[in-house]
Formats: C-alpha cells, structure tokens, sequence
C-alpha cells in the first residue's frame, strides 16, 4: 500500500447522480507510480518511500540521475517525490502503484502549485474594495489608500497587504472528495477545484 500518488492535472468537468444532481470535478491522471528508493533509517537516517511519475527521456538526465534509475531498474520518471512508509507492507524497487489505492467517496488531501500571476495590485491580490469613483477621487482608484500612521510610529508595519507577487505558491486542499475512479484510464474524479493549471502536477494522499 502507499501513503498516495503523484498525479497530473487534466481539466475540470461535471457529471451527475441518479438524482440529477450536478457536481462540479476536477480530472486527475493519477499514477502510476513506481517505487525508485525504499529509504530506511540505518542507511538514510528517516523511513520513507519514493516514487515517480511521468517518463522522461534518458538524454535529459544526468549523471547521478541515471545511475539512480538504473540502480532501481526501472525507466527515467520525471517527477520524484516521497510517501510515508506503511508499517508491516513489504515495498520492493519497481513496484507499481495505480488508482486503485483509492475508493470512491473517499476524503483526501490534494496539494499543487497556484497559477502565477505575477505582479498584481491589491484589489486582485488581496480583493480590497476600489475608491470612489467621483466626488474627487482621480487617478487612484484601484489604489490601496493609507499604508501607515502619521509621524509615530513614522514606519510601515510589517505584513502590510499591498500590491506585489500573487500566485505560483504551493496550495494544500483537505476533505476533498472522489466523486469517481476511472480504472482504465488511471483517472480520479475529485469533487470541486484543484490548485494549479490544466497538465499541472499535484500530490494526491490519504
């Protein structure tokens, strides 16, 4: 058994119930994963498993990569990750894990990196309200209005919301839940949003 899997970021959707009951989905390509180290506490100093995901082409990889793949006999993964080890399941190097860890209506945690949006002001950032937009309000009105106090304490606080980098931050969704598993084409159904852009990579655990 493993902790979870990396997984791939296909698009959202919709489906329904016998009901009729629309529930919005995120599509997730999730596995499979393969075991490339089995990480213990006399050799590493913490147990852990590692696993890839995703093939990658062996000109790109370099030397100490490829002796680590090699090492494990299994093909070059282009994401690396690691799982908490399961008590008492014996892992071996290239095994193989899929979708089938999972059940339906199952809660679990999904995390991915945010799509970056570079620089943004305050209102889109940290959706502060605009300004009036007459009685002598002019060019500032997407402006964040007053960012301090008068001669004391005569500084800005630290931690003050202002215009600045938004976006491209690791995101942690928890209780999310499998609406449906796809077997055939390694694909899990996960009720509402989930962090990143279409073919973004995500790290789905129990």
């Amino acid at each position: 058994m493993m902790r979870g899997l990396i997984g791939k970021k296909v698009g959202m959707t919709q489906v329904y119930d016998e009901q009729g009951i629309m529930t919005p989905v995120t599509v997730v390509e999730a596995g499979p994963c393969v075991v490339t180290q089995i990480k213990t506490k006399v050799n590493d100093g913490y147990d852990a498993i590692q696993v890839g995901y995703g093939n990658r082409k062996k000109k790109h990889l370099t030397k100490p990569l490829e002796g680590h793949f090699n090492r494990a006999k299994v093909d070059p993964k282009r994401i690396l990750t690691e799982f908490e080890m399961i008590p008492g399941f014996e892992y071996q190097m290239g095994q193989e894990f899929t979708v089938s860890l999972f059940k339906i209506g199952e809660y679990v945690k999904v995390s991915g990196t945010s799509k970056g949006r570079g620089f943004a002001g305050v209102i889109k950032r940290h959706k502060f309200n605009t300004q009036p937009t007459t009685h002598g309000t002019k060019n500032t009105k997407r402006h964040p209005g007053s960012i301090g106090q008068s001669s004391d304490p005569s500084r800005v606080f630290k931690g003050m919301r202002m215009a600045g980098h938004y976006g491209n931050e690791k995101v942690k969704l928890t209780n999310v839940k499998i609406v449906q598993i796809d077997k055939e084409k390694n694909q899990i159904l996960l009720k509402g949003p989930v962090p990143g852009a279409n073919n973004g990579i995500v790290y789905i655990v129990k």
